[in-house]
């Protein structure tokens, strides 16, 4: 499988919010304020968010300050605020931003792919965030990183699973399951990994707006195959599911 460039972020840079939207089906049904952050060190050919990872996007910047303002404004509309991107853990400036958040009253969940576990660890001791959403890739082994498209340290993951299962904060791991990429042995292998965790995902591919054009092209896998698959994983697993 041909990979793809890592995507570059300037991680001394200021907070780049590139997305603000309302949302309900980002956690548990909740209505949520939905912050998007740009840039990330993985470059996943499936990713359906590839304008925010991209390292020239033409999205306008929102300020800070105008997140914080609407958020202020909607205290009693909305149920929590999701913190999602690109890789918000990259930002030096997440720390504050959460601060804020947080200090206008709201529940805060992150989503991450979990390469920053010493960060991660940080915002759980701090009880910044609330509810952790972490993408396991691949099995963890040579394949997470033919996947990610980038020279990882695999032991991070590794790290960030552990941090979550021993934390006590609410969490869920999900992969994406991507035709060609990944079969039942690959799901199977995650769920094995992630045995005893609280719960575990499986996300259909979006073929929409995919980082690398080619994978685009690929057709879902049907939904008769990803029940087969989850029930296998549920052995592991047992709230192993289709993410909605």
């Amino acid at each position: 499988m041909k990979t793809n460039t890592a995507v570059k972020i300037n991680t001394k840079s200021c907070l780049q919010i590139k997305g603000f939207q309302e949302s309900l089906i980002n956690w548990n049904g909740k209505c949520c304020a939905m912050i998007l952050l740009h840039g990330c060190n993985f470059s996943c050919p499936f990713c359906h968010n590839s304008v925010l990872v991209q390292a020239n996007s033409d999205l306008p910047d929102i300020s800070e300050e105008k997140i914080l303002y609407i958020l202020k404004e909607k205290r009693n509309w909305y149920d929590g605020v999701v913190i999602s991107g690109g890789e918000p853990c990259l930002y030096h400036e997440l720390y504050d931003l959460v601060k804020k958040i947080k200090a206008l009253g709201y529940p805060i969940k992150l989503d991450t792919n979990g390469y920053k576990p010493n960060v991660l660890e940080t915002l759980i001791k701090q009880k910044l965030i609330d509810f952790v959403a972490m993408d396991v890739k691949a099995p963890l082994n040579d394949k997470y990183k033919q996947l990610c498209g980038t020279n990882l340290d695999i032991s991070r993951i590794k790290k960030s699973i552990e941090i979550l299962r021993t934390s006590g904060i609410d969490y869920e791991f999900r992969t994406t399951f991507v035709p060609n990429l990944l079969e039942k042995t690959d799901l199977v292998a995650i769920a094995t990994y992630l045995k005893g965790s609280k719960c575990f995902y499986i996300q259909q591919f979006n073929p929409e707006e995919t980082l690398d054009k080619t994978t685009g092209k690929l057709t879902p896998y049907s939904l008769s195959y990803i029940n087969d698959v989850i029930q296998e994983c549920k052995k592991f697993v047992p709230n192993s599911r289709l993410r909605d």
